[in-house]
C-alpha cells in the first residue's frame, strides 16, 4: 500500500521500507540509497504538505519502532522510539500523573515527527514548542556510528534537527521531558465573540490567565463580522481522577470522488457553529482528548476532501502587524468563496526555540484547510503577499505551494540546514525550496 502526506496533495504516492528493530536503521538505508539514490524517514503520515515526501518517493517507515526504553516516574522523563505515537505516550504517563508538556492537534504523530516538525500547540506562550523539552536524540547518519545530540552534546546537529524537516538524519529515539498534571481533565472555559478585535482583546486580556488559548473563526464572514469566532481557553483540572478513557471514534469509510466541503456546506456550518456557543463566557469540564484533539474523534477525516485531497494554509504574522495582516487574509479569503470549516486563530509567544527553522514566533497564528482547487493558486499567491509584506512566515509541515523566494526570505537559517543535511536524505519540499 502506498503512503501519502496527510493532505494527500501533492499527488505523490510514496513507497514504504519496513524497519522493524533500532539496529536494522543503518542497513536498511543503505539498501534504500544503493537503489534509489536517497530517501526520507516517515512516521504515520501526519504532516500535510510534502515535506514528508521523499524525493525518490522511497520512505523508511519508522512507525513500527514504537517501543519505550525506560521511564523514570519521579522525574517524568521518557525515553522512547522515534515511531511512538504522542497518544501511545499519553496513555501510559497520564495515569501516572504526567502529560506532555507541549501538543500539536493531533495525538497520532510520532515522536519523531514532532520533533523533526517542532510542532506547537495551544500553550506556546508559556511553554514554548516541542523542541524545548527534548533533552536528548540518537541521529542516524550516512556513514556514521550513532550519534547523541543534546544542547552540550553535538549542539549545531541538535539544533538543526530540530524542526529540521528530517534531512539531517534519521531520528531513532528521544528523550523527553514531561509535566505534571493532577488530572486528565480539563477546565475550560468558552464564548463567542463578533469580530477580530474582540479576538485580540479576549486574547490580550485571558491568554496570561491560562495554560492553554486558541480560537476557532468563521473564516467566510465579512464586513463588520470578519473574524468572529469562539475563544476557548483551559488548565489541566486540579482535582479528579487520573483516568484515561478511549473515545469512541467514528470513521469515514471512504473518499469521495469530489471534495463535500463547499461553499453551500461551509456557510451553514460555520453560521450553526458559532450560533451553538455561548454569548457569555461558560465554564465546561472536558477530557483531554476532546479539547486537544477534537479531530482525532473521526478517523481518516481527510478523506471527506475527495480524491484531489486539501491543502493547509498556515502562517504566523509577527506582533505588531499581526491584527492588521490577519484581516487582510480572511477579508481576502471571504471575498475568493473559499475556506475551511477549521479555522483557527492563536497567539504565539516569546519563547525562543532551540531548532534553527522553528515555525512559531512572537505574532498570532491562522490556519485554515481548503479543498484543492485550481482556484487556489491565485488565493494562495495573495495570501502570501500579504504574509511577506508583514514580515510573517509559513509553516513547513503543513506546506505544499510556498515558493523558494518566500522560505529562504522567512528562514535565513536554510543554509546552515543544508551545511548539515545528511546528502543521502531529500524530500520533496526541500528539493522545491532550495532550487
Amino acid at each position: 500500500m502506498s503512503l501519502y502526506s496527510w493532505g494527500r496533495y501533492p499527488d505523490k504516492p510514496q513507497t514504504a521500507n519496513a524497519c522493524s528493530w533500532r539496529s536494522e536503521i543503518p542497513s536498511r538505508v543503505e539498501q534504500i540509497i544503493a537503489r534509489h539514490g536517497s530517501t526520507l524517514a516517515y512516521g504515520n503520515g501526519r504532516s500535510y504538505g510534502d515535506s514528508c515526501l521523499a524525493a525518490s518517493d522511497q520512505v523508511l517507515s519508522m512507525r513500527s519502532l514504537d517501543r519505550f526504553i525506560s521511564i523514570d516516574w519521579e522525574q517524568g522523563i521518557v525515553v522512547a522510539e522515534a515511531g511512538v505515537t504522542l497518544g501511545e505516550i499519553l496513555a501510559i504517563t497520564i495515569p501516572q500523573g504526567w502529560f506532555l508538556p507541549v501538543t500539536p492537534g493531533t495525538q497520532f504523530a510520532t515522536l519523531g515527527g514532532a520533533i523533526a516538525n517542532d510542532v506547537h500547540g495551544k500553550n506556546h506562550h508559556l511553554r514554548g514548542t516541542f523542541g524545548n523539552h527534548v533533552r536528548h536524540f540518537g541521529l542516524n547518519r550516512h556513514g556514521q556510528t550513532q550519534v547523541t545530540c543534546s544542547p552540550t552534546e553535538n549542539p549545531e546537529l541538535y539544533a538543526a534537527t530540530i524542526g529540521g524537516l528530517g534531512l539531517t538524519g534519521v531520528i531513532i529515539w528521544a528523550e523527553i521531558q514531561l509535566m505534571p498534571i493532577r488530572s486528565s481533565q480539563i477546565d475550560s472555559t468558552l464564548v463567542r465573540f463578533d469580530n477580530l478585535g474582540e479576538f485580540f482583546a479576549l486574547s490580550a486580556e485571558l491568554d496570561h490567565q491560562h495554560e492553554y488559548s486558541v480560537a476557532w473563526i468563521d473564516c467566510l464572514a465579512k464586513g463588520d463580522k470578519t473574524g468572529r469566532g469562539v475563544f476557548i481557553v483551559g488548565d489541566h483540572a486540579r482535582y479528579g481522577s487520573l483516568d484515561v478513557h478511549e473515545r469512541a471514534k467514528r470513521t469515514v469509510p471512504l473518499t469521495p470522488p469530489i471534495s463535500l466541503i463547499n461553499n453551500l456546506s461551509l456557510h451553514a456550518f460555520n453560521e450553526a457553529y458559532w450560533r451553538l456557543h455561548p454569548a457569555q463566557r461558560t465554564p465546561k469540564r472536558v477530557s483531554y482528548e476532546p479539547f486537544f484533539y477534537p479531530l482525532d474523534g473521526i478517523l481518516h477525516w481527510n478523506r471527506i476532501y475527495g480524491r484531489r485531497g486539501f491543502q493547509q494554509y498556515q502562517c504566523v504574522i509577527p506582533e505588531d502587524s499581526a491584527e492588521k495582516a490577519i484581516r487582510a487574509l480572511l477579508t481576502s479569503i471571504a471575498a475568493s468563496g473559499q475556506g475551511s470549516f477549521l479555522a483557527v486563530l492563536k497567539r504565539c509567544g516569546d519563547i525562543a526555540s532551540p531548532g534553527l527553522l522553528s515555525f512559531p514566533q512572537a505574532g498570532t497564528s491562522l490556519a485554515l484547510d481548503f479543498p484543492q482547487t485550481a482556484a487556489l493558486l491565485p488565493l494562495f499567491k495573495r495570501l502570501d503577499a500579504i504574509v511577506s509584506e508583514a514580515g510573517g512566515r509559513l509553516y513547513p509541515a503543513k506546506d505544499a505551494h510556498m515558493s523558494g523566494s518566500d522560505f529562504r526570505k522567512a528562514y535565513p537559517d536554510w543554509e546552515k540546514l543544508e551545511a548539515l543535511r545528511d546528502p543521502t536524505l531529500m524530500s520533496h519540499f526541500w528539493k522545491r525550496v532550495i532550487a
